[in-house]
């Protein structure tokens, strides 16, 4: 039986960990934190594997086939040089690195050693995602529209934007690459930021809220927003767009899709039409197709387990290269922000 280690115990570990739990098939050997306490609790609730402060350590003395990193976007680089070099594959949690030259060089050594690897992109991975890229396919989408409006994070090394990268990197990242994972590559984006009215935080070094103008290499346009100022989900109605000339779909993450302008299939009795993942619904002049919001996340991690335990990574929908196409694309507009210009999304 092949053996999983997890390296950052916090939040997002324990997410996958709950998981984890669930499989019969790999043994959850190693648990890697700084803070020792939270690695033991994470070996005590899962009845197996050892607690560990050094991922050498760990590594050295588990032995483990495959590794989750879970830890804050300001530590990747030299856990994944380790894992490299020592042949592990590895699912890392997004944003794989805040420079891209450190993001490049880890995938060029990944490439090298032919390893598998995917990355954190959950919502890749929805029921709902077969429905928007079946629309995306049959409709010539000309505008795109994407807003994520929330909170502020209860982590200390969020507020600071030279750790986290701000919202648009750490958090909206999902959204972004969403759209890029349907449109396409973007060619160069046009970025504002506003700060001043997040004013309930100490320590706080980030943006507020901000927009972007992107144009994608198909010539469509894009407005990519999102803010941290909000304290309800009454604040905005946070979701994608894609339009086209006559119908709309609007894709919540992990949540529904509504589509606009499209007839059913005449198959449905009193507005429903039952399919094999889900419910459609007609009404309001919208078809709605409900997503069980736990179902991308879980999926996610199972495809990157069974990759390893098969030799195939075929079902991979973000290994780390396509990932690293994401990170352009955010990188990009923090570039914008800081430079007050537009800024082409280079690829290397």
């Amino acid at each position: 039986m092949k053996k999983l280690a997890v390296i950052g115990c916090g939040g997002i570990g324990a997410y996958h960990l709950g998981h984890f739990l669930d499989y019969k098939d790999i043994e959850l050997a190693g648990f890697c934190d700084l803070i020792p306490e939270r690695a033991q609790a994470f070996a005590e609730k899962a009845g197996s594997g050892r607690a560990f402060t050094d991922f050498r350590e760990m590594y050295d003395a588990v032995g483990p086939d495959m590794v989750f990193i879970c830890v804050p976007p300001y530590c990747h680089g030299e856990i994944e040089f380790e894992t490299i070099r020592r042949g592990i594959p590895m699912f890392i949690e997004k944003p794989v690195a805040l420079d891209m030259d450190l993001a490049y060089r880890i995938r060029d050594e990944i490439q090298a050693k032919r390893l598998i690897t995917a990355v954190g992109l959950q919502c890749r991975y929805a029921k709902i995602v077969d429905d928007t890229r079946d629309f995306v396919n049959n409709h010539r989408v000309t505008f795109v529209d994407c807003v994520r409006m929330g909170g502020v994070p209860e982590v200390e090394w969020w507020r600071d934007k030279k750790r986290s990268g701000g919202q648009i990197v750490e958090q909206t990242i999902h959204n972004i690459d969403m759209v890029r994972y349907m449109m396409g590559e973007p060619a160069e984006v046009f970025t504002l930021a506003a700060r001043g009215f997040v004013t309930d935080w100490v320590n706080y070094d980030t943006d507020d809220v901000s927009t972007t103008s992107v144009r994608f290499e198909s010539g469509a346009l894009g407005s990519l927003s999102t803010g941290c100022y909000a304290k309800s989900g009454e604040a905005f109605d946070s979701k994608i767009t894609f339009s086209a000339k006559d119908c709309r779909l609007d894709h919540y993450i992990l949540s529904k899709v509504n589509i606009y302008g499209l007839k059913g299939d005449g198959n449905a009795d009193n507005g429903l039409v039952f399919r094999g993942d889900g419910t459609m619904q007609a009404g309001g002049g919208a078809i709605t197709i409900k997503e069980d919001g736990s179902y991308g996340g879980i999926r996610c991690d199972r495809t990157f387990v069974d990759a390893v335990l098969t030799g195939d990574p075929s079902q991979i929908r973000s290994p780390y290269a396509d990932a690293v196409r994401t990170m352009e694309f955010v990188m990009a507009c923090n570039r914008s922000i800081e430079t007050g210009l537009p800024v082409r999304v280079e690829h290397h």
